[in-house]
Formats: C-alpha cells, sequence, structure tokens
C-alpha cells in the first residue's frame, strides 16, 4: 500500500518545525514520492509566518527533478463556532486548505461543541481535509463529521504523527475513524504532518492501521498524484490546471 502523495508538512517558517523547502525537495525525491505539501500554519498560532508567505510562494519552483510541490496551509478552526483563519484574499494563492483544532487558538470545550465547529467550517467551503481529528483533546461525533465531510466533499486526514509523538491517545480514535469512513462510503488523506523534512512520505503507522482493518486502499485520495488532483479539480483549483500535463504525462 504505497502513499505517492504527503499532503501535510511544515517547513522553517512555521518556528517548531526544522526543514526548509529545498530540503523537503531533496527527501521526498529520495522517497520516491510523486507529490507533497507545504502546509505551515494559519495566522493565528503564535509561531506562525506571516500571510504574505502563503502569497509568496509563487517564486518557489513548483517542480524539482520531477517532484511536484503543492501550497496549502494547515489553518485553525476559530473558537467558538468554527470557521478559519485564513486572511481575506489568500484563498486564490492555496493549492488547498487543511481545517485543524489547535489549542493555542481554540481551548478544548466539549464534543458537541467542537462538533459544531467543524461542521461550521466544513459549510464554509474554506476547507479540503480535516486535519487530525483523532486528538482526544478535542473529541467530536465522528459519524456526524464524517457525513458531514461527504456532504461538503472534505477528507479525513489520518496524521501519522498521531500514532507516536503528537497528541498521544490517538490512535484507537484513528482506527475508529478509518472503520467509520469505509462504512460511510467515504474517502481519507494519509498524511506525515512532518515537522523535519527526514519525516516526508511516512505514513508507516496509518498504512499499518489500514491493513490491519481491511482498509480499501481507493478509499485513500492521495494514494497517489492523479487521485489527489482529481480530488482538487472537484474543488476547481487552479493547480490541476497548472499540472495537467505533468500528471497526464
Amino acid at each position: 500500500m504505497k502513499i505517492l502523495v504527503d499532503t501535510h508538512a511544515h517547513t522553517v517558517a512555521s518556528t517548531h518545525a526544522y526543514s526548509t523547502v529545498a530540503e523537503y525537495f531533496q527527501q521526498a525525491k529520495l522517497k520516491g514520492l510523486e507529490m507533497f505539501s507545504i502546509t505551515d500554519h494559519g495566522p493565528q498560532m503564535p509561531d506562525s509566518p506571516h500571510p504574505w508567505h502563503f502569497g509568496n510562494r509563487h517564486v518557489l519552483p513548483r517542480m524539482v527533478d520531477d517532484v511536484v510541490m503543492l501550497r496549502g496551509i494547515e489553518a485553525n478552526i476559530m473558537p467558538e463556532k468554527g470557521g478559519l483563519d485564513i486572511p481575506t484574499g489568500l484563498h486564490p494563492y492555496l493549492d488547498f486548505a487543511i481545517a485543524s483544532f489547535h489549542e493555542p487558538v481554540f481551548a478544548p470545550l466539549n464534543k458537541k461543541a467542537h462538533t459544531a465547529a467543524v461542521i461550521t467550517t466544513f459549510e464554509t467551503g474554506q476547507c479540503q481535509i480535516l486535519g487530525h481529528p483523532g486528538n482526544p483533546n478535542f473529541p467530536i461525533d465522528y459519524s456526524e463529521v464524517i457525513r458531514a465531510a461527504k456532504d461538503n466533499n472534505v477528507l479525513i486526514e489520518i496524521n501519522n504523527s498521531s500514532f507516536s509523538y503528537s497528541r498521544q491517545g490517538s490512535e484507537p480514535n484513528c482506527s475508529k475513524i478509518l472503520e467509520l469512513v469505509d462504512q460511510l462510503d467515504w474517502k481519507v488523506v494519509f498524511a506525515s504532518d512532518a515537522h523535519v523534512a527526514f519525516d516526508v512520505g511516512n505514513c508507516d503507522r496509518s498504512v499499518a492501521t489500514a491493513v490491519k482493518i481491511g482498509f480499501p486502499y481507493e478509499r485513500i485520495t492521495n494514494r497517489n498524484a492523479r487521485s489527489f488532483l482529481a480530488f482538487l479539480a472537484e474543488h476547481n483549483k487552479a493547480v490541476t490546471m497548472e499540472l495537467s500535463n505533468w500528471v497526464n504525462s
């Protein structure tokens, strides 16, 4: 079960991460990835980059050694009713957005409030992925959220770092989410959430869990560049036309 696209990674622009864009390109090539994504934190996180960081990424190469970089953001779900901290006018510069809870931005409340905030965020149409939903600090009604994700064409992320050093206690939740996604006929992405380039593309724990429960490979939308770009095309993202010759070559 190969995952050839990584949808979630952080650079030194988020100061608790440790690698440059060039280092990510190098490691992605070494690991045989087709595509990776830079998704530094939205502006409400204490160590997030200035919004100009996201608007100026056109100066970066889209492709190096036949590996493509997507320009995303890990935006923050805002208290208490939801929505994202993406500044007005920034959306045209983003290939996609991940929506995530982070404790410095949204102090944990309760399952009902978290679930409502997630669904409201989906309904804005501003995000394409729900980030690390297995976080035990932010309990949500998984079935309700997955149904809303399907209704709004938002993918559910299975975050590999949640199985190890981040958000401890997430592992059983991630397994349950995978089971429910399959039951409710929806889709996921597997993501490294790398904070150093050596981790880019590392989805080993997510893959092992999927194999263990018999999760269908075809429900993993970022299994390759073609399948993930097809998803972004459903959201009318300009990057799909930009990369059409490459993905079809």
